[in-house]
């Protein structure tokens, strides 16, 4: 068997003949500049973060460390099996029942993760013989979903009610699906909730809504997007979150009618195998659910705090906390990523396939907990880096 050197790290690797097309792949994406690397962040680091989303600073609170450690002493470091075994300790239920009051739903069920909760939700109501209309925006964990549903999936035009509504009308199945975000991870854009929900019950659908970078942001105190618009806790609107951004924890959920809750308990393969969230991220969830609830005015501040960033990247005011700055090419979006960092402010840098070809960009997160000290800092290297 021939193998081929190569490198990882600063180490040399011999590849066997199996596997010798990964040095091709790796030497494809390095051209197109859509090669990706792992940047550990340094615990002491002072550079400004508007790249996670982290979107009420509360990742660091001390009320939600208190509460992630308070749950780790507790029921310990794991939860030491699936959620159906023993990865059930009360304080899941506990956090599923504030979360669906917190949404107005009717009850929820926590995942390790929100994209777990989106696979869970997806597939357990399709599967095969039924139709799932996927916004063309969708986040992977949806489009991971559609492709693992078995059901046939149309993909319709980012936010086009009109698509919709004209593949839900020509269906033979006797089960529909509409899927989307609620707020897009990419262009911090609105999803039409309400038109979609009108088109799902024309045709017997399901609204499933991935609120993820709503909650804390959009309605009433960072309810989301899905009670702004006046659907709370419908029967026919099925809400996925998580608990990573908004609420600076790990995990996600799923928020809906009892039976919907019901039937995932029975069928959600990604809740069914899958080991329990961690008791830490759940008391941290809490903790920062808490202090949402008793500081409602962050998620007014973090479109506040976007609007500035907005101004200062020279884009038009996002009705989120995504800010983004289309830039075109791959290496043009990562050379004013890097002069960003070198001055002091971390940026996300979107490329393909994340975003389309030539739409390579920055994107800005708004933190609600960003000093106006640190505001001003930000302008002036987003000026200086996007005039330059």
């Amino acid at each position: 068997m021939r193998a081929l050197s190569t490198s990882v790290g600063s180490r040399l690797v011999e590849l066997p003949e199996s596997l010798r097309w990964l040095t091709a792949n790796a030497q494809q994406r390095r051209n197109a500049g859509v090669r990706r690397e792992l940047h550990p962040r340094a615990a002491d680091s002072t550079v400004i973060d508007l790249a996670s989303n982290d979107y009420l600073g509360l990742s660091m609170d001390p009320r939600v460390l208190t509460g992630a450690e308070d749950a780790l002493r507790t029921w310990g470091a794991g939860a030491t099996g699936s959620r159906l075994v023993t990865g059930t300790t009360q304080a899941h239920v506990d956090l599923e029942r504030e979360l669906a009051e917190f949404t107005g739903a009717e009850a929820g069920l926590v995942f390790s993760s929100g994209f777990t909760a989106n696979l869970g939700a997806v597939t357990a109501l399709s599967g095969a013989g039924s139709l799932v209309v996927s916004d063309a925006g969708a986040h992977a964990s949806l489009v991971d979903a559609c492709r693992l549903s078995r059901a046939r999936v149309a993909v319709t035009a980012h936010n086009d009610v009109e698509q919709v509504r004209a593949a839900l009308a020509t269906r033979t199945e006797e089960r529909a699906l509409v899927v989307c975000d609620s707020v897009s991870s990419v262009d911090g854009d609105l999803a039409p909730l309400r038109e979609l929900n009108r088109v799902c019950r024309e045709h017997r659908a399901v609204l499933v809504v991935d609120e993820a970078h709503a909650i804390g942001v959009r309605g009433e105190g960072g309810r989301g997007l899905v009670a702004e618009s006046g659907l709370a806790g419908e029967p026919d609107v099925v809400m996925t979150i998580t608990l990573s951004k908004s609420l600076g924890s790990q995990g996600g959920a799923v928020l809906a009618a009892e039976p919907v809750i019901a039937h995932l308990v029975d069928t959600a393969r990604s809740f069914i195998f899958d080991t329990g969230l961690a008791p830490a991220a759940v008391g941290a969830a809490r903790a920062a659910l808490g202090v949402l609830r008793a500081e409602p005015e962050r998620a007014q501040h973090v479109l506040t705090v976007a609007t500035q960033l907005a101004a200062a990247a020279g884009v038009p005011v996002p009705p989120s906390a995504v800010v983004s700055v289309i830039l075109g090419a791959p290496d043009v979006a990562m050379a004013a990523a890097q002069r960003c960092r070198d001055l002091g402010v971390h940026v996300g840098c979107f490329r393909p396939p994340s975003v389309p070809e030539g739409t390579s960009r920055l994107r800005l997160t708004a933190r609600s907990n960003l000093s106006g000290e640190e505001t001003a800092l930000v302008s002036a290297v987003l000026r200086q880096v996007l005039q330059r």
